[in-house]
């Protein structure tokens, strides 16, 4: 591979135009197709397989015009103090916009306050349901203004009017936080390589394989169903990845350069060498984004695939772009330990010779390995302790910041209708098999008023066959309390008996129990996709550094890094320690999807530093090197590099923790803090007291699995083969 990569790097450095002619184009054509799509919106919902699917799915076959998917909105009234509801003017004010709510032809129904009970006991707060045609996604901008519309007069009448529900879910916004990531990035590129051009190539190159990738996302939205956070995740990850591909790549280079190479054979063996760690970096995020298609939730999947894809143009951006532009720059790019003028180039240095930071720090770990192997686990293992805590469910309006409408609705229905108001369970009675319907609807309402946590259970309410009734149940406990979780278990565990006594079928739905269910069913993947994606990985692994012991050591450094990193999204989301620093207004359960999410993308970030590290090492102990000393020397080459890698991502992904959505604020800070656990304890000070303990053991193969591994040659030991004999005796005496 390294062979190959090297042409492929001399090719790109001698065809610089070209090169760059094709990402222009693909940049170009991207762009117009995202400019010629659909506005993407919120992506439609679906879990196949599990009760409250099946539920919905029943639903548009027995009630065709009910529009079970459809978009949802409750515009809740309160009325000024001192007053009720049902004072004639507010009642006045209340049926005018109601009348209005029912104007659009995308309406399928308006529930009036007054005549279906929807107005709480104190007479303060009164809401009315709409229901829509279509999915949020598919609602149309006018319909959006006239629900907005119709509230702001019924608030120019006097009264207090929010609203709720899906009908208004909007793009998340990250603020200036994003922009303060990126620029975060830029210095320490600047302060890493001390030239700004050579600092502004990996920047270069990752915005254009961000804007490649999310455009193409943004082009094909409409018709893949992808929504607003798909592009949103590509971005954090392809911002973060391309960043640093490119700059392991560059550094490399300037390497080469200060070895004595010309500047078209440095460009070949830094894509080489670097350029190969690069490739098999990318593809255990690949791994790790695609595998998430095992747990078979179609959003999840395609949130995977697209950062995926986002990813792969990163690293074909890194092998062929990067090598291009390091042409276009010629002699501006300096060697390695140079600077340029602009940033104090050409000083003496103030201690000539001693050996840079990561050195020194290498040379202290191999001393005191297991010191430091003790106390990077026990701090990792401190910070997990929280994650026993984990309580997992899907953030609802409730967890949504106090300025929005959305969340000032769920507070004011929780006000006048209690907490359970806001989480509805929808029990859907199946009798087409029951000889007597009626009856069995009516014993299904009969045992759920029975339950503990019920609140208000309403009539069957049967399709014209007769065939198939909807219950509504309220339940006493907010949606995202193990309460209510207990009595979605409870209304099932009875539907099983009446199936028994009458032959129908009791199935419970709404998005409560749709969010109950997502969260069994990621729990129950989360094993089989972590066995899927780290033994996956550790194969590449194993062919890559031809050992059995330093995949195993990698991989088991990713489980503490990644269990630290769920141990502070506990402590920060559900317990609210240093809520206020990250604007967190509502902690609750973490997302049910987050264990999952962070153990794949995690593991892919996680192992970009073990083989960009680790290859050094390996590349200095195949040339000759004592295991300790391999581990100095990788550590005196990567060390820094590796550094402001780790520093660039965090600052990237904490950008997205400004983000105006709780999922995306979660995922940010969960990846952000899971970086710095990796690289900063497991990678950098783990990882060379393990390989310093093991010593030549660290490297042992077996001869029969050497010999049925294929090659790849990650070191560039054939580009050391192919090198010219007295060129590579100049280069040692120099």
């Amino acid at each position: 591979m390294a062979t190959f990569l090297y042409k492929l790097g001399r090719l790109a450095f001698r065809r610089r135009h070209f090169v760059a002619l094709i990402w222009v184009a693909l940049l170009t054509l991207a762009g117009v197709g995202a400019a010629s799509a659909p506005a993407p919106g919120t992506t439609s919902f679906s879990i196949p397989g599990t009760e409250a699917q099946k539920a919905f799915d029943l639903l548009e076959q027995r009630f065709p015009g009910m529009s079970a998917d459809g978009a949802t909105a409750r515009v809740v009234f309160k009325a000024p103090s001192g007053e009720k509801m049902t004072d004639a003017g507010n009642k006045a004010a209340v049926e005018k916009t109601v009348k209005e709510l029912g104007g659009g032809p995308e309406v399928a129904s308006v529930a009036d306050p007054y005549t279906g009970h929807a107005v709480s006991k104190n007479g303060t707060v009164a809401y009315a349901s709409v229901k829509y045609k279509v999915s949020g996604m598919e609602l149309e901008d006018s319909t959006r203004d006239d629900l907005k519309e119709a509230a702001q007069h019924a608030r120019d009448a006097g009264l207090t009017v929010e609203i709720g529900g899906d009908a208004l879910n909007a793009t998340p916004e990250t603020g200036s936080s994003e922009i303060i990531g990126i620029a975060i990035a830029a210095v320490v590129l600047v302060i890493t390589f001390g030239s700004l051009l050579a600092a502004g190539l990996p920047l270069l190159t990752a915005i254009i394989g961000v804007g490649i990738g999310v455009a193409s996302i943004t082009a094909l939205a409409s018709a893949l169903d992808l929504g607003s956070t798909t592009s949103t995740l590509a971005t954090m990850i392809g911002l973060a990845v391309g960043i640093d591909y490119a700059l392991f790549i560059v550094s490399r280079y300037r390497a080469e350069l200060a070895e004595g190479r010309e500047r078209e054979e440095a460009a070949g063996r830094a894509v080489g060498t670097a350029g190969s760690a690069v490739v098999f970096a990318g593809l255990t995020v690949v791994i790790a984004l695609v595998g998430l298609s095992v747990v078979n939730i179609p959003m999840l999947t395609k949130m995977g695939v697209a950062a995926a894809g986002t990813v792969a143009i990163a690293v074909l951006i890194a092998l062929t772009m990067i090598p291009a532009l390091l042409g276009y720059a010629g002699r501006k790019i300096k060697p390695a330990g140079e600077k340029s003028r602009l940033l104090g180039g050409g000083r003496t240095p103030k201690r000539p010779g001693r050996p840079n930071m990561g050195t020194r720090w290498a040379r202290f770990v191999v001393r005191r390995p297991v010191a430091v192997l003790l106390l990077g686990v026990l701090g990792l293992g401190a910070a997990a302790l929280p994650a026993a805590s984990l309580e997992l469910g899907l953030p609802d309006d409730g967890s949504q910041p106090v300025s929005t409408t959305q969340r000032r609705a769920y507070d004011l229905l929780s006000e006048g209708f209690g907490p359970g108001f806001n989480g509805p369970l929808m029990v859907v009675v199946d009798a087409k098999d029951s000889a007597k319907p009626k009856d069995a609807f009516a014993e299904v309402g009969a045992e759920i008023k029975g339950l503990k946590d019920v609140v208000t259970v309403t009539p069957a309410a049967p399709n014209k066959a007769g065939d198939t009734a909807t219950i509504t149940v309220v339940p006493n406990s907010k949606p995202s309390s193990v309460t209510t979780e207990d009595l979605v278990h409870a209304i099932r565990d009875k539907g099983a008996e009446i199936t028994r006594d009458t032959g129908a079928t009791v199935l419970v739905t709404g998005s409560t129990a749709m969010n109950i269910d997502v969260s069994q069913k990621l729990n129950d993947a989360l094993l089989p996709y972590l066995a899927l994606v780290v033994g996956l990985a550790f194969l590449l692994l194993i062919v890559v550094f031809r050992s059995v012991l330093v995949p195993l050591k990698a991989a088991l450094g990713f489980l503490l890094s990644v269990l630290a990193a769920l141990g502070a999204v506990v402590a920060v989301f559900q317990w609210g320690w240093l809520s206020g620093l990250m604007g967190v207004e509502q902690t609750g359960p973490v997302m049910s999807m987050m264990p999952i999410f962070m153990v794949g993308v995690v593991f892919g970030l996680a192992m970009d530093y073990e083989v960009f590290l680790v290859t050094r090492m390996r590349e200095a102990y195949v040339h000759g090197e004592t295991p300790g000393q391999a581990v100095v020397t990788g550590f005196k080459y990567g060390a820094r590099v590796v550094t402001a890698a780790a520093v660039i991502m965090i600052a990237v992904f904490s950008g997205f923790i400004g983000s105006s959505e709780s999922m995306v604020k979660m995922i940010g800070f969960g990846l952000a803090i899971a970086v710095f656990f990796d690289a900063f304890v497991v990678r950098m000070a783990i990882v060379p007291a393990v390989l310093a303990l093991l010593g030549k053991r660290a490297w042992w193969l077996p001869k029969w699995l050497d010999r049925a591994l294929p090659n790849v040659d990650v070191e560039g030991e054939g580009l050391r083969a192919q090198a010219d004999p007295e060129e590579e005796k100049e280069l040692v005496r120099a």
